[in-house]
């Protein structure tokens, strides 16, 4: 039956969201909830219902009814029979399997079955018996404690997410509080002095779960909206030493700042763990790189041993989305320590947004970016793509390279220096970070622009010199590497011109125009300007970096460089 919705939706757990509906932002809105969007062409948005993506909206007490109900009003031609069984499937396997801890004998966790055929099934499975799981009790099985990580995600990967009751434990005490008599709890309006916003205490509470009994879990929230806040905020629930992983020595310094800024902790009570200092304190902030650093490839990891120097409470991963693969190995061995999360974005380049799930927890809180927006949290920002045209030779090249070499040419097309002086000229008095992948284009770019330069390259000192001078308003326009794609504390940067990328990732631009969300006095406004030479390959990786945005209700404006001709995408 014909009906008057704004999706059209396929048993093959695919949705296309027409975009000139009037409905369309009410059904971009509701498919965020369950679905990912996977393609953005102009007229139908492709969203993909997955298994990760109905458990994530489980985990934060969605169920299969609402979420059929949800896709039944949007429908225009009616829900496959199908899918609403598949959905209902799908989604009762959240919850089916539960983790507890042995009474009697702590070597070793309970599983228990809902429904015991489910056990029957799992019991033969090679992989699961390897880890040492058997048969107790006809709804139960038992396995090593040690195996509790690896147990998770192999159950995960097998279709049958667990929900963990095994218990955490309280590690050593730590005793902090906020520092001044403004408190937290004053839930000041935006534009004033520092206080938890109204969502940054529901982070926390849904990550503490019913009762306080929680303890792992990921909060989504884009940059700007003060993820390290609510990271605090757990810290001073709990009440014990912590260890902090974060994404450069950058954000290790920063994390530090805020500490000290917003509670009682002495400096002595805080270390730093990096390439440049050893400090094991109560609250213990490191990078990722440090940890998974070794001599040689075949090599130890030699850092690794910080998840055990000290009886840890709770471990906040900073940027979870960036976690390394012997990270997660180390996460599997520690899964009685209570996991934190933090990310402006789940997507993983590498999919295993599903290990994120397993081994750190599920989503247990997401705001929508324009929700924040809408509040005056982050600044509202106009995102314009603009075309650059290739000069006779650039193009001949072109033609005749191969796939990768081709991404290359266009990505690092010289006359994309004039279009950003162009730009910056346009946007007076702003402060402007132009941003790019290839060090022979940014050096270029530098020279051109008289701008300073910060890569991997630049000392540790020489950047937060730097960045700081950028944030007192002496340095009008900062080039920048990818080192500033995450975790850098640029609050007055207006303006960000991204002139070359890591092919398609979404991740990236996420990221990218995270750096210019904080909120900005008057219009509270920014402009993300992203440069893509015109009829190449650097179109087509543009389309896909830009999902997550466009899912999030991001419209991109394509203009080409010496015309006012304009499409929104």
């Amino acid at each position: 039956m014909n009906g008057t919705g704004a999706c059209i939706t396929r048993k093959d757990r695919t949705i296309l969201l027409d975009c000139a509906h009037p409905g369309f932002e009410a059904a971009r809105i509701a498919l965020a909830d369950y679905a990912e969007l996977v393609k953005s062409p102009a007229a139908y948005h492709t969203y993909r219902i997955t298994p990760l993506s109905l458990w994530n909206a489980a985990a934060s007490g969605h169920t299969a009814e609402n979420i059929i109900s949800s896709l039944k009003k949007l429908s225009r031609w009616g829900l496959p029979a199908e899918l609403e069984q598949e959905i209902g499937e799908l989604m009762s396997r959240y919850g089916s399997l539960e983790l507890y801890a042995h009474t009697g004998d702590p070597r070793y966790i309970i599983l228990r079955a809902i429904q015991p055929g489910l056990l029957d099934e799992l019991e033969v499975n090679q992989s699961l018996q390897a880890l040492g799981l058997r048969r107790h009790l006809p709804q139960e099985s038992v396995c090593p404690a040690e195996q509790r990580g690896i147990l998770k995600q192999e159950l995960t990967r097998l279709g049958y997410p667990v929900l963990d009751y095994a218990g955490y434990r309280e590690g050593q005490t730590l005793s902090l509080a906020w520092r001044g008599a403004e408190g937290l709890e004053l839930g000041l309006e935006p534009g004033a002095s520092f206080g938890l916003r109204d969502y940054q205490q529901e982070a926390v509470r849904m990550f503490r779960g019913i009762g306080g009994t929680g303890g792992s879990g990921v909060v989504v929230l884009p940059c700007g909206a003060g993820k390290t806040v609510v990271g605090l905020a757990v810290l001073e629930d709990l009440q014990c030493e912590t260890l902090i992983l974060t994404s450069s020595s950058t954000s290790v310094g920063q994390w530090r700042d805020e500490l000290l800024r917003w509670t009682n902790l002495d400096a002595n009570a805080v270390g730093e763990y990096t390439g440049e200092k050893r400090e094991v304190r109560p609250v213990t902030v490191a990078t990722y790189q440090i940890l998974t650093f070794r001599r040689a490839k075949d090599g130890p990891f030699l850092h690794m041993n910080l998840f055990n120097e000290r009886n840890w409470g709770l471990i906040i991963y900073d940027e979870v989305h960036l976690l390394p693969a012997p990270v997660f190995r180390a996460t599997a061995d520690i899964q009685a320590t209570r996991r934190l999360g933090l990310t402006a974005t789940l997507v993983r380049e590498d999919g295993r947004e599903g290990d994120v799930f397993s081994l750190i927890g599920p989503k247990c809180y997401d705001l929508p970016w324009k929700s924040l927006e809408k509040e005056g949290w982050i600044a509202a920002v106009d995102c314009i793509e603009m075309l650059i045209p290739m000069n006779s030779g650039l193009r001949s090249k072109y033609i005749y390279a191969g796939g990768k070499e081709q991404f290359r040419l266009a990505a690092g097309n010289p006359a994309k220096a004039a279009a950003a002086a162009k730009i910056i000229k346009s946007h007076a008095g702003a402060a402007v970070l132009v941003i790019g992948q290839y060090l022979d284009q940014l050096e270029q770019l530098a020279e051109s622009l008289q701008a300073p330069l910060i890569t991997g390259k630049t000392p540790q000192r020489e950047r937060s010199q730097l960045y700081a001078a950028f944030n007192e308003g002496q340095l009008p326009v900062l080039v920048v590497s990818k080192v500033a794609n995450f975790a850098v504390n640029l609050p007055d940067a207006s303006v960000a011109i991204e002139v070359s990328g890591a092919f398609g990732s979404r991740q990236e631009e996420a990221q990218r125009l995270g750096r210019i969300l904080r909120p900005k006095p008057g219009e509270n406004k920014a402009y993300f300007y992203t440069l893509v030479s015109e009829d190449s390959r650097e179109q087509d990786f543009a389309l896909r970096r830009r999902l997550f945005l466009t899912e999030q209700g991001y419209d991109y404006a394509v203009r080409g460089v010496d015309t006012q001709e304009e499409a929104v995408l």
